[in-house]
């Protein structure tokens, strides 16, 4: 709901499906002039948009769902994508980085259209790659919350994108297998890092009936450390 504030107040709404988030919502952007609301679920989302204050922006944080062209058409919503469009459009961007050796990128606010990360820019913002998946996600959204506060503040001009785009695909969790033909040790600890966050398919192998999942890996200069869940392979469980 948003918050009950004087109706002069422009209305936002920031859209996240993370616990990390709402973390940033209510540390950040809920204290914001105006009135902020927070879906973490498409039905909150649907439930927001029913209401008759229409938003001025609304704000996609981390969204799995696919927004509708219908409201695309309606309202001016705002995704935060972490690779420097049109570089890096589409699913899975800051694993699609890693894989490709990237060491830091631009953080870009972009007007969602119809076609995937293909909008004009409100901002763009440096942002590093070191660290886990999660570690990556909540600097990420510590910067987003920056950008959002500037675009509410000074309602840019989204600027149409120029080059020539470069797609990502969106992984698959099969795809957390760890590749037989990784080729040193550091490039086992960016596959391990990058699916390191809550709610990603982490990275494993599988040995007989289990799956061992590794999270937490450290590197050293001729060894890695990482913690390792054995889990009951899903074709090894009988009925």
């Amino acid at each position: 709901m948003f918050a009950a504030m004087s109706s002069s107040k422009k209305n936002y709404i920031v859209a996240g499906s993370r616990t990390w988030n709402r973390a940033v919502f209510d540390a950040q952007l809920a204290h914001l002039p105006g009135n902020w609301a927070f879906a973490a679920t498409n039905q909150e989302l649907v439930a927001l948009l029913q209401r008759p204050d229409k938003p001025r922006y609304i704000f996609f944080l981390h969204w799995s769902k696919r927004v509708p062209d219908e409201w695309l058409d309606r309202h001016e919503c705002v995704c935060l994508h972490m690779t420097d469009v049109p570089y890096g459009r589409g699913g899975s961007p800051l694993q699609n980085l890693i894989q490709r050796g990237h060491r830091d990128t631009m953080l870009t606010a972009l007007r969602m259209v119809h076609e995937m990360d293909a909008g004009p820019v409100y901002a763009k913002r440096p942002l590093g790659l070191d660290g886990t998946a999660q570690e990556i996600y909540r600097r990420a959204d510590q910067l987003s919350a920056e950008i959002i506060a500037e675009i509410a503040r000074e309602e840019p001009v989204a600027v149409a994108q120029s080059g020539e785009p470069v797609v990502f695909k969106r992984r698959r969790p099969e795809q957390s297998a760890i590749p037989v033909d990784l080729q040193d040790l550091e490039a086992m600890y960016d596959f391990i890092r990058m699916l390191d966050a809550e709610g990603y398919p982490q990275a494993f192998i599988e040995h007989g009936g289990f799956r061992l999942e590794f999270s937490c890996a450290e590197l050293y200069e001729e060894s890695l450390v990482a913690r390792v869940r054995f889990a009951r392979h899903p074709s090894s469980l009988r009925p």
